[in-house]
């Protein structure tokens, strides 16, 4: 009795001084240690369910922190829950937040998780809030066991019996068209997995064709407004339209007994025909260069870049080479200028040079003769060559 009354007693001094804000605020043996530096978290929540200040807070369901408070935000349609998370506990900002139970009939808890379907972003720290969008709750028990009562009591369940039976009915007696239908369900499934690799290139076909005329949407509004008009021109046009078609089918019978008549004499012009065309596949590639020879008789085909207009030009090379000139007249098998007493004609080996040539007067100059003792084809090459 001493005891106790010593205890209500310090109980009722520290109510009188510090103030006492009520159990919730009394930390409970056997708590998560939030450490010396613990950080604030403030997550929001749809409901909390029955969640109570003090709940544990976990990560990986290990016990992290505490919650330290629960309130309503001023317009009523969230809450908020402060929970105090030791400072070793590593977040990152996104992190999300989970009301679960410990069991089926145990306590609520917060439990913090990695973001789901994201990247981890930055690092969760004092002061942080876990939006609403980043929370949720396990169903409740008595949820659970009202949507049973739902289905069992309200649901389909009832019918389940005659949909059993409707659908025994329906398969006795049919057992071998059932195992028919069932083989050719298997040999069309086989044969679609078979196809699978067409099946995917015709359905990326069709896409690629869907984005062409998506693409080409207004060039086919633009045609398909401008088809009336064309459909009306038509229409206007319909009964010359069909009488052309009449007299092209008169035409083709025309043509049809034409042929047929003279069918015999045009087989037999195509038989007499063959010989030319035959020598005129043998002569290959010298028909077209005899062609080519024919247009320009009697010049090559050359002769045309000379032709200028109403004038004719003429290319010439004229080789002045004096070694080249003796070596053609010492290499000839004839002798041009015969020594006077020789005859013309006899192969008596190189003419010596000098040797009395007669004067060409069409190729010395006018008045032009020869020095005394020089030979006149001497004179002419000294003066081709420039000499005096």
């Amino acid at each position: 009795m001493k005891r106790a009354a010593l205890v209500l007693l310090l109980l009722l001094s520290g109510c009188s001084v510090g103030g006492f804000g009520g159990l919730y605020n009394t930390p409970l043996p056997g708590g998560a240690d939030v450490g010396e530096r613990p950080y604030q978290v403030t997550a929001q929540f749809g409901d909390v369910l029955d969640l109570v200040p003090q709940a544990s807070v976990k990560v990986n369901d290990v016990s992290v922190g505490r919650v330290s408070k629960i309130e309503l935000t001023p317009d009523n349609k969230m809450a908020l829950v402060t929970l105090i998370v030791n400072g070793a506990v590593a977040l990152p900002a996104n992190a999300g937040a989970d009301l679960r139970q410990s069991s089926l009939l145990g306590e609520k808890y917060v439990q913090l998780r990695q973001p789901a379907g994201e990247q981890p972003q930055g690092r969760l720290g004092d002061g942080a809030v876990v939006p609403l969008s980043r929370t949720n709750r396990n169903p409740e028990v008595e949820e659970v066991l009202g949507a049973l009562s739902m289905l069992l009591n309200g649901g389909g369940v009832g019918q389940l019996h005659n949909i059993v039976g409707e659908l025994n009915n329906a398969l006795s007696g049919n057992e071998t068209q059932i195992r028919e239908l069932l083989s050719n369900v298997s040999t069309v499934v086989s044969t679609l997995d078979g196809q699978r690799d067409a099946i995917v290139r015709a359905i990326d076909g069709l896409n690629r064709l869907s984005g062409t005329l998506v693409s080409q949407t207004g060039n086919l509004t633009n045609a398909l407004d401008n088809l009336a008009p064309g459909l009306k021109v038509l229409e206007e046009q319909r009964g010359q339209l069909v009488a052309m078609l009449r007299a092209l089918d008169s035409l083709s019978g025309v043509a049809v007994d034409t042929i047929n008549k003279s069918k015999a004499d045009l087989v037999a012009d195509l038989k007499l025909l063959e010989p030319t065309l035959r020598k005129l596949v043998e002569t290959g590639d010298s028909l077209p260069a005899a062609l080519e020879y024919l247009v320009t008789y009697p010049y090559p085909s050359y002769a045309l870049n000379a032709v200028r207009g109403d004038y004719f030009n003429v290319d010439a090379k004229l080789s002045l080479d004096f070694s080249e000139m003796i070596n053609n007249l010492s290499n000839s098998g004839q002798t041009i200028l015969a020594p006077p007493g020789q005859p013309y004609g006899n192969n008596t080996g190189p003419i010596p040079l000098p040797i009395p040539v007669p004067i060409l007067p069409d190729l010395l100059p006018k008045n032009a003769t020869p020095a005394p003792g020089q030979s006149p084809l001497g004179g002419l090459l000294g003066t081709l060559l420039g000499g005096g």
